[in-house]
Formats: structure tokens, C-alpha cells, sequence
């Protein structure tokens, strides 16, 4: 008699485990579903939408601890990596070709991957959020992925920035 108890309390146990694994993986699916992974990725994605004009920016690192946020080069929408490293607004060769970009006189780059040649530009209008910047100097970089932008201090520059926690604020200098 005991134990045919036992069996039946482990029989119990064993279902007990197997319905929670399945409540455990419907919710982490839910979750997945519903944007959680990429709101893990990329956590500034919303903020090109949210902002209105002139407001700080606050970004969070990604998954991998870099700043990166949606922006608008010349009206156009882009993937912004923050770069404090970068003298420029370093923008691919075929981002630059799509953009309309006009290349000037040619420049050396020092950057992760070496010494690389390319060429300066000028950029009407840069935006982060509610953010806008006019004339801003851009380099085209050869040899950097099609679709990201090194935001450079060449913008970052004519702003002030705070970090602290994981967060960068950026914001429009009090004149």
C-alpha cells in the first residue's frame, strides 16, 4: 500500500513538472512573440518616433554595450552606432551612393580595421530623436557594413552627453 502511495505522489510530481515546463516555454514565447528579445537587441528602437523636437535623447546599451538608435540623415532613415572614437559621421559607400551623398576631397581613416582611404562630406541635416543638427562634416568609409553609421563627434560634439548607468543622454547645449 505505501507503495502504491509513492508511486502515485511521483506520478503527480512528474506531471506537476511537465505542465509547468510547458506554462514556462508558452510564456517565453509570448514574450519572444511580442518583441522581448528585440527589445533586448535593440532598445532605442522606438525613439526616432517618441521624441518631440529639441528634447533630450536617452539611449540604453544594447545586448552588446553599444549605443545604437534609429536616426535620419538628410531625411532619410538610418541605423546610428554612437561612436566617440570617430572624427566624422562615417557613412558606408552604398549608403552614401542611396543617400545622394556628393564625395569631396579625399581623406585618410584610421579605424578598427586599419588605415583606410575615403572621402569628406557635407550632411544638410542629421537627427536623433527630436534632435537635429544642420551641416554637419560626414566621411564616406569603404569597407564598413551597408547599413550602419558611425555617429561621430562631429556631431556628437555639438551636444552635450551625460553617461551614467548604461544610459547616454544627449542634449541640445543650454545657450
Amino acid at each position: 500500500m505505501a507503495t502504491h502511495l509513492a508511486g502515485q505522489t511521483a506520478q503527480r510530481g512528474g506531471i506537476v513538472m511537465m505542465l509547468l515546463f510547458w506554462v514556462l516555454l508558452m510564456a517565453v514565447g509570448t514574450w519572444w512573440i511580442h518583441g522581448g528579445l528585440e527589445e533586448m537587441m535593440r532598445p532605442n528602437a522606438n525613439i526616432v518616433h517618441t521624441l518631440p523636437a529639441g528634447e533630450p535623447v536617452t539611449l540604453k546599451r544594447n545586448r552588446a554595450g553599444h549605443f545604437e538608435a534609429p536616426g535620419r540623415i538628410n531625411g532619410t532613415p538610418v541605423t546610428f552606432l554612437l561612436d566617440t572614437g570617430a572624427t566624422y559621421v562615417a557613412i558606408p559607400v552604398d549608403l552614401a551612393s542611396e543617400l545622394g551623398l556628393k564625395p569631396g576631397r579625399r581623406a585618410w581613416f584610421n579605424t578598427a580595421n586599419g588605415r583606410v582611404e575615403g572621402t569628406l562630406t557635407e550632411l544638410d541635416e542629421v537627427s536623433l530623436g527630436g534632435l537635429k543638427v544642420q551641416n554637419v562634416q560626414g566621411s564616406i568609409s569603404p569597407g564598413m557594413e551597408r547599413d550602419t553609421v558611425l555617429l561621430g563627434m562631429s556631431f556628437l560634439n555639438l551636444l552635450s552627453i551625460e553617461i551614467q548607468s548604461g544610459e547616454m543622454v544627449l542634449s541640445l547645449p543650454e545657450q
